[in-house]
C-alpha cells in the first residue's frame, strides 16, 4: 500500500561517524531546507558540529539552521538511553515533552510549514535518539499523514 501525501517528509539525521562534508551531502540530496538541533547545548568535540561552525556550514549549503534546546534531552532522561534503555527513554521523554516542554514542540510544529525539515542530534541510529520522540509527536501535531525518515 502507498500512502499518499502532500505534506513533506520530516527527516531526522544524527552526526555521529560523519563527516561535516557528508552530512551536507546527505542533507542537500534531499532537499532539506531547515535544520532543526534539538540537542540541548548545541556543543560538540566532533570539528564542525557545534553551533556557530555546523549554522555556517549549513547557511552555505543554502540550509537554515535552527536550534531548538527546548527539545534537547534533560540529563536525567539522557542516562536511560545511555544505560541501554532506549525504550524507557523514549517514555520518559514523551512524558517531559508533555510536561515542560510542549512550548519548543508547539513552535516547531508552527513553524514547518511545507519546509522539509531534519531534526539533528548525535546519535546516529535514531530508535537510541530521543529525537525520534520530537519527530513523531511533531508528525502526529502537524496533521495529515507526515512520513518520518532517519537519514
Amino acid at each position: 500500500m502507498t500512502l499518499v501525501t502532500d505534506l513533506p517528509t520530516l527527516y531526522t539525521i544524527g552526526y555521529e561517524k560523519r563527516s561535516i562534508d557528508d552530512l551536507l551531502w546527505v542533507l542537500r540530496a534531499r532537499g532539506v531546507d531547515c535544520v532543526v538541533d534539538v540537542r540541548l547545548r548545541p556543543w560538540s568535540r566532533r570539528p564542525g558540529f557545534s553551533k556557530t561552525k555546523l549554522a555556517a556550514s549549513l547557511a552555505g549549503a543554502g540550509i537554515d539552521y535552527v536550534h531548538a534546546g527546548g527539545l534537547g534531552n534533560p540529563p536525567d532522561i539522557r542516562e536511560l538511553y545511555l544505560a541501554g534503555e532506549p525504550q524507557e527513554g523514549h517514555r520518559a521523554f514523551r512524558r517531559h515533552l508533555s510536561n515542560g516542554a510542549c512550548a519548543a514542540l508547539e513552535e516547531l510544529v508552527a513553524s514547518i510549514g511545507d519546509k522539509r525539515i531534519a531534526l539533528l542530534c548525535l546519535e546516529r541510529d535514531a530508535r537510541v535518539c530521543h529525537r525520534s520522540v520530537v519527530a513523531r509527536v511533531v508528525a502526529e501535531r502537524a496533521g495529515g499523514e507526515r512520513a518520518v525518515i532517519d537519514l
